[in-house]
This record gives C-alpha cells, structure tokens and sequence, in this order.
C-alpha cells in the first residue's frame, strides 16, 4: 500500500517537501476558515454587494500593482527567508483581527484595511511558495509536487467553511480567527526544518526595471508561458471571484443562510480535491496544451451553465464540477509555468502567474459586484461565465494561427 503510495504521488518520498506539505496540511485549514468568516463578516455588516466586491479589491490590489516587483525580490534572495517572514507577518494579521472581532468593536473598515495588508504580504508570499517548489523536490516530481499542494489546498477548502459554519453559527466570528493565527505556527516549523542549497545571490543585479521587462520578455517568446498566462487572466479576472459570487449566490439566488454557503464552499472544495489528486497521479511528463485550453473552457462553461440553477443540491454538484475543472486548470497553467521556466527567471516568471491568479481579481470583483449589485447574483455569475468562455475560445484561436504561421517558416 505504501510502496503503490509513492509511485502514485512521488513528491511524498522527499523529505523537504514533506516538511513543507505537512505544514501547509494544518495552516491552509485555518486560512479557509479565516477567509469564510471574513468574507460572511463583511457580508452581514454590510449587505451590500458592491462592499463585498471591494473587500477583494482591497485584498488583492496590492497583488495587482505589486506582483511584477515582487518576482524581482525573489529571484534576488533566499526563498526560505522571505517565506519565514511573510507566514509570520499573516499570523499577526489573524490575530489583530482576532482582537477586533472578540473585543466587539469591528467595522467593515478595519476588515478593508486588514485585507489591503493581507494582500501585501500575499503579493510576496504567493510567488515565493510557487518558485520553492523545485528547491523542495527533483524536476522528474515537480508535477507530482504541484498536484499534491493543490489537493490540501482543496482538502482545506473543503474542511475549512465547515468548520467555519459550525463555529460561527455558535460562537461568532472571533474563534476562527484565532486558529488561523495558530494554524501558522506548524508552517514556520515546517520551513525551518528544510534543508536548501546555499543561496548563489546574483554578483551585479539589473536595475528592477529591466528585471521586469526581461521577465515579461521571456514570457512572451514561448507560446507554453504565453498561453497559461492568457488563460489564467481570462479564469482569474472572471471566474475566480468565489469570494463575491457564492455568498451572493447563495443568499440572493438560493436563499441560504451561512450554513448553505459554507456547503457550496465546501461542494466546490470536493470537487477541487478529486482533480488535484488526479493531476498529483499524473507525475510523468510535461503538461500539454490541450489539457490547459480544455480545462480552461471547462470552468468557464460550467460557471455559465450555474445561472440555469435554483436549488441546492444542483447548485452544489454543479460547483464540484467547477472546482473540479477549475484545479484541473490550476495546476496544468502552474506545471507550464513550472515545467518551461529557467531558474534565474522562476520567481518572474511566476510573480506573473500570480499576478494573472490574483491580480486580476480587483477588476473581476468589482466587475461582477457591480453586476450583481443592478441585475443579482444570477446574472453577475452568467456574464462572468459567458466572456471566459468567448475570450478562451479566442486565445485557442489565436495560438492556433501563429502556430501555423510558425511551422511553413521553419
């Protein structure tokens, strides 16, 4: 059983990456937790749509502005370093608003201002956790490594609104903050105990500027970056707004309360966790561009196909399978970025991933807060679906020409 365990998710036989996936097993359950409270938080001091939609501006603003900045840090200084720092500056950040909440003087506005700082340091934090990755396993598991990361990603995402709804109904908000606060300590002795090659810091860095414009550069000249890129800011800009759509889908459209929302959360968790430990079994070879379109138009359709729905047991099974195609996508878009970047350009190169994952998520919150807030929840969710699906279709479209203007030249 062991032996059939490891040739199935390879990752786990390396001991680093068990530190670093051990410790992440117990933080991310309470980082869902923290986000399901936060986000209900702000929903009933408010009822307001548009306030929810400017939560997650504030929270990934930063992300936006700052991500291209912050591939430059990480391509100039140690992984393990900055990660120390930023899981302990998000501790500090659950415990504050621990405080507020219990102390019973939280408004909407220190939840706004606690999220622009949150999304400050998870502009950091976010590239960084990408670019360790091929420090903690060989290349040959990489894919494997991926998989497994977003299957306790989904694991958390599926156990944590749970949990979340229970306390919450019982005891507030306030309990889920303090364990997420201690949910990081188990991360900041997990990144301790990894062991990493001594850090080649670069003899004579570029100004941040030409960093960049390399990065971007290099990006552009291989249609395997290029295209994940183009995808993942179609799905993050319109489809990734879980933040906003599914707590308005579920009070406008199905009439649920917090226990309702915490299952959608937790349905789209399950199906989340199903792909990832497809994509985790999937150790061999490099991801195809297929799979990456496929998946793509998947979440997207399915998204569009939500609006049709009006109960919940429907609204959950058709969130399985968003979340299922959503990590589909997920990890084939990060395996791309992965599998065809050169280590002096990693943390770059995924500072764009992350920008196009999360950057691109104040401009889709606004957008479908807006909508939601004039027509409802329902149609915020058809338009979101409908303009993914036709700007996937375009991408394809438009890979396929170059492609074939590319091979009579050759």
């Amino acid at each position: 059983m062991l032996a059939k365990l490891k040739k199935t998710y390879p990752a786990l036989t390396q001991r680093n990456f068990r530190y670093f996936w051990l410790g992440q097993c117990i933080s991310l359950i309470g980082t869902w937790m923290d986000t399901t409270g936060q986000q209900w938080l702000a929903y009933t001091l408010t009822k307001s749509a548009l306030l929810l939609g400017l939560l997650g501006v504030a929270q990934f603003g930063p992300v936006m502005f700052f991500s291209l900045f912050a591939g430059v840090i990480i391509d100039r200084y140690p992984k393990k370093q900055i990660l120390l720092f930023t899981q302990a500056c998000l501790m500090i950040l659950a415990f504050i608003l621990a405080i507020l909440v219990l102390s019973g003087h939280v408004t909407y506005w220190h939840i706004f201002i606690l999220a622009i700082f949150l999304g400050l340091v998870n502009t950091l934090d976010q590239p960084t956790r990408q670019s360790f990755m091929p420090e903690l396993v060989e290349k040959k598991d990489l894919r494997s490594a991926i998989g497994l990361n977003s299957s306790i990603f989904n694991v958390a995402r599926m156990i944590g609104p749970a949990i979340a709804a229970l306390l919450m109904d019982k005891y507030g908000a306030g309990p889920l903050f303090i364990l997420n606060g201690i949910s990081f300590i188990p991360v900041l002795i997990a990144i301790n105990l990894i062991k990493t090659k001594p850090f080649e810091a670069k003899k004579a860095p570029k100004k941040v500027l030409t960093e960049i414009y390399e990065g971007l550069m290099y990006i552009r000249h291989s249609v395997f970056l290029r295209s994940a890129v183009l995808c993942m800011l179609s799905v993050g800009t319109f489809v990734m707004n879980y933040n906003v759509i599914i707590p308005l889908f579920a009070g406008e459209v199905l009439k649920q309360g917090v226990g309702g929302y915490g299952f959608l959360l937790s349905s789209s968790g399950a199906g989340s966790l199903i792909g990832a430990l497809i994509v985790a079994s999937w150790a061999k070879g490099k991801p195809r561009l297929r799979l990456l379109f496929g998946s793509a138009f998947a979440v997207s359709a399915f998204l569009t196909l939500l609006y049709f729905v009006h109960l919940l047991p429907l609204a959950s099974v058709m969130l399985a399978f968003i979340g299922f195609s959503n990590i589909l996508f997920m990890t084939t878009a990060n395996s791309t970025m992965q599998f065809n970047s050169a280590d002096e350009f990693r943390g770059r190169v995924m500072s764009v991933y992350s920008f196009a994952f999360l950057g691109t998520t104040p401009i889709g919150n606004l957008f479908v807060g807006s909508i939601s807030q004039r027509w409802g929840a329902g149609i915020g969710v058809l338009v979101c679906g409908s303009i993914s699906v036709l700007l996937i279709v375009l991408i394809v479209i438009n890979t396929m020409v170059k492609k074939s203007a590319i091979q009579p030249n050759a």
